[in-house]
Formats: structure tokens, C-alpha cells, sequence
């Protein structure tokens, strides 16, 4: 009967998934198309990662050792370059600055020709470092997210804070895989190995799910906001004019950039007026004028909840249901029911 480890199960399921990501950046239009690269190329690097891996634990191919170390190198730095991506203008970078990111996996194979030992330390070492680089880039909570739609952000801020978590996981399990072999000469290795390839396959279809909420627009030069009262009064009465009169938050896919352009005002500007003055992110300021036409329709209408959740700009029940009743302490259908039966 053919054996066939579960790396090479993973491996597979990897592969399909990075074809349902390129295939779906492909049909996106060419101005605002998700495409991700680095989130792309880390599902190969993984889907290649869980091969060796076949190889080495399902087959007793030793030789895979000296291959397996340097694609796992890469493998923080895509996640790190495909999260930046949706929190930062989205110009390319410098070639030197990719290139800085190359540099773990140089410093894996120049290791490797000194002691296997150092491998062994150096490798968990990159996983925490571009974790913590990746919870450093969502400090700024939902806001930093500037290429998801309002209604995304919570969802994919969390799904990105576990990846840098699950990336922290992953470097423990190599300190555990370490210890084992110096410890049991590996009694319990392939366990381990087996359940960090599971938590890799997390990290990816967490990234898939990341990628297809993606934007990329053109750089647009953004002075740094100041602190000034008055501004962020001014700011405020510019959203919300361009809210209340044109009803942008009805575009499913409008997010913080976009919000910038229709408004001519930098994006950190808004984010920071909105912070300061009504101690909300962008993501529940909007939302909030979404629920306000919604409670609107449902009362002096009979139309579906479905039919006015997608008008008024969400697309999935679950985020309606969840904004709805932060802004109102109730359901749709309890809001309507209320105020049919006002007594």
C-alpha cells in the first residue's frame, strides 16, 4: 500500500490553495488587484517545506537536512512583507530593502558550514524577531489596516495578530525539536515536526484570507498629522459631510485609503482626528453610519434584513449582526420588532 506522509498531505493542500489565490488576483481589475506576492510566494516556500519535510520524516531521506533550514529562513519574512503590504502605502521597495530580507536565510546557510548547532538557536530566533515585527506593525489596531474594507478589519486584524502568534508557536516547536534530539536523540521529533507543519498551514490560509481583502494603490506623500483642536474638528466635519451627503460607507469595498482620496485629506490625518475626538477607529466610526441607515430602513420599511444589509455597504451577515448590535444593544430583527410594537 503506497505511504504517503502527512507533510506531503499539507503540501498539497498548500499548493491548491496558492492556486485559488493566484487565480482569484487574476480576475481582480488591474487598478486595484489584491495581488499579494509575498503572501503568494510564502505558500510555495511552504507547500516546499512540507515536501522536504515528506522526504526527510516519511521516506528517511537525510540529505533534505541541509535544505530544509534555509526554506524555513524564508518563511517569516514573506509573512512579515505580505502584512506590510496591507498596512503601508503599497510602492514597491528598493531592491536593497528586499534584499535585507534575504539575509536570514544567508545567515542560515553560513551556519550550516559552521555548526548545526547554531542553526538550532538562529532559526527559532528569526521566527521571533519577524513576529514581533509583525505586532509592531499592529499597534495601531484596526487603523493600520489601510488596504482592507471597513467591514473586514476586525475579522483580518485578529487573523493577523494570530500569525505573528502562530509564527511565535512555531519557533518554540523548533526549541522543543532541539531539545529532543539532545535530550532523547529525537524520540519525539516527528511529532512535533508533524504539529508545526499543521500551525504552518494556519499561518497560510490565514494569509490566503488576508490576501483577498488586499488593495494596492499608488504612494501618495502624507505629511505626519499634529495635534490641533481645531483641525480635528475640521477633519471630522469633512468625513462626515462627505458621509452623511454622498453615502460613501455604502461601497462594500471602501476603506481607510480609499476614504483619503474621496475626502482629499491624508489617511493618518482621519484616522488620528477620529482616534482623538471620538476615541473610535475608522473601521466603527463608519460602520456606525452604516447601522444608523439600516435601523432607518428597517423601521419605515418591510424589506428583507438581507436586501438592506448589502445597501447599506456590508457584505456578510455575520459582521451586520456583530456591528448592529455594538452600535445598538440588539439584533436587526429585536430593532425592528421594537419599533413595530413601540410599547
Amino acid at each position: 500500500m503506497l505511504f504517503i506522509p502527512l507533510p506531503f498531505v499539507i503540501a498539497i493542500l498548500l499548493l491548491i490553495l496558492f492556486a485559488v489565490m493566484a487565480k482569484g488576483s487574476d480576475q481582480t481589475s488591474l487598478k486595484e488587484a489584491p495581488r499579494n506576492l509575498p503572501f503568494l510566494a510564502l505558500i510555495l516556500i511552504s507547500a516546499f517545506q512540507g515536501f522536504l519535510g515528506g522526504l526527510r520524516w516519511g521516506y528517511g531521506i537525510e540529505a533534505v537536512i541541509y535544505m530544509m533550514p534555509v526554506s524555513a529562513a524564508l518563511i517569516p519574512p514573506l509573512a512579515y512583507l505580505g502584512v506590510r503590504k496591507l498596512t503601508r502605502k503599497s510602492a514597491e521597495l528598493p531592491s536593497w530593502r528586499i534584499g535585507l530580507h534575504v539575509l536570514p536565510a544567508v545567515m542560515i546557510v553560513l551556519l550550516m558550514s559552521i555548526s548545526r548547532y547554531a542553526i538550532d538557536v538562529a532559526l527559532p530566533m528569526i521566527f521571533i524577531g519577524y513576529a514581533v515585527a509583525i505586532l509592531l506593525l499592529m499597534r495601531a489596531g484596526t487603523d493600520a489596516l489601510r488596504m482592507t474594507s471597513f467591514e473586514s478589519t476586525s475579522p483580518v486584524f485578529r487573523a493577523l495578530v494570530f500569525t505573528a502568534f502562530t509564527l511565535l508557536l512555531s519557533a518554540l516547536l523548533d526549541i522543543f525539536v532541539a531539545l529532543d534530539f539532545a535530550w532523547t536523540q529525537g524520540r519525539h521529533a516527528i511529532t512535533l515536526i508533524t504539529f508545526g507543519n499543521l500551525a504552518a498551514l494556519v499561518i497560510l490560509s490565514i494569509a490566503g484570507a488576508v490576501a483577498s481583502h488586499g488593495r494596492s494603490f499608488p504612494e501618495m506623500a502624507e505629511p505626519a498629522p499634529q495635534f490641533d483642536m481645531a483641525a480635528d474638528k475640521d477633519t471630522i466635519a469633512a468625513i462626515q459631510s462627505l458621509l452623511e451627503a454622498k453615502r460613501v460607507y455604502r461601497d462594500p469595498d471602501l476603506n481607510l485609503d480609499r476614504l483619503a482620496r474621496k475626502a482629499g485629506i491624508p489617511a493618518r490625518q482621519i484616522s488620528t482626528a477620529i482616534n482623538r475626538t471620538t476615541a473610535k477607529n475608522v473601521s466603527q466610526y463608519v460602520n456606525e453610519f452604516r447601522v444608523a441607515e439600516a435601523c432607518s430602513l428597517l423601521e419605515k420599511t418591510k424589506r428583507p434584513v438581507t436586501d438592506i444589509m448589502f445597501e447599506v455597504g456590508f457584505q456578510t451577515k455575520s459582521n451586520f449582526n456583530r456591528e448592529f448590535r455594538r452600535v445598538t444593544d440588539m439584533t436587526p430583527l429585536q430593532w425592528r420588532e421594537r419599533n413595530e410594537n413601540p410599547a
